[in-house]
């Protein structure tokens, strides 16, 4: 019913989440990560349990093949689920139950993952993968939703669309780029649509909030205010068709 990516971008280091299906709310239950150990994704008959443990295994310094072992090892619910993972070293690793519904598998590169199931055919993950790959120019966020693009231009989840969700870990244990859309008739033109939006004072937003190197974060409204209308004029002139 779903097909996701789970990558780490070599430029900055981040982790991410992409994932598109016939669905209600899919970035409520897919996608788990966190800055600097890695990244998750949960689907077919969805096991939360999956996301949880594996961020704390993450966290220990787990490799990703050792994280699904040890996760579908203790449910007894494992042929109907599917899992990837990618790990702090950016290695990868990928579980498909042999109950889950065709078409379903996984396919993977340099430091990412292409995983689904209920899918029009390979070509979904395929042509996911391969947009991903041809489009290392953009920043990671943009580069996610140009590959789940292409992949529903390959047919997508054969049931339908409804949802999809992009969630990036730049470097703190919460997100830094969180969009999603719930329920929509096109989701993805949705999401782009928010992806844009995201980009006048959302990004700027969360790079000014605590983190753990600046606990305090921006407070100051006046220079808050500044570092968003800058941010914006700059990125709209590098989008100017969003």
């Amino acid at each position: 019913m779903t097909w996701s990516i789970v990558a780490r971008d070599a430029a900055t280091g981040a982790y991410g989440v992409a994932v598109s299906t016939c669905a209600f709310a899919v970035g409520s239950r897919v996608p788990y990560g966190g800055g600097r150990i890695g990244a998750i994704a949960t689907q077919a008959f969805v096991n939360p349990l999956y996301g949880v443990d594996g961020l704390r295994l993450l966290q220990e310094g787990r490799s990703a093949v050792e994280i699904i072992a040890t996760l579908t090892a203790a449910d007894d619910g494992r042929a109907h689920r599917q899992l990837h993972v990618i790990d702090r070293e950016g290695k990868i690793a990928a579980y498909t139950g042999s109950a889950c519904i065709d078409w379903c598998g996984a396919v993977h590169g340099p430091q990412i993952s292409v995983a689904g199931n209920m899918l029009a055919g390979p070509e979904v993950i395929e042509e996911t993968l391969k947009a991903y790959i041809a489009a290392s120019a953009l920043d990671f966020d943009e580069r996610l939703l140009v590959a789940l693009e292409a992949g529903e231009k390959a047919g997508g989840d054969k049931r339908g669309r409804q949802s999809c969700a992009i969630r990036i870990w730049a470097g703190e244990p919460m997100p830094s780029f969180d969009i999603r859309v719930d329920d929509h008739a096109d989701p993805l033109v949705e999401l782009r649509r928010l992806w844009r939006i995201a980009h006048q004072r959302y990004v700027p937003f969360q790079q000014a909030s605590p983190s753990r190197a600046r606990p305090a974060g921006v407070t100051d409204r006046v220079e808050l205010d500044r570092l968003c209308t800058d941010y914006a004029a700059a990125w709209n002139a590098r989008h100017p068709e969003g």
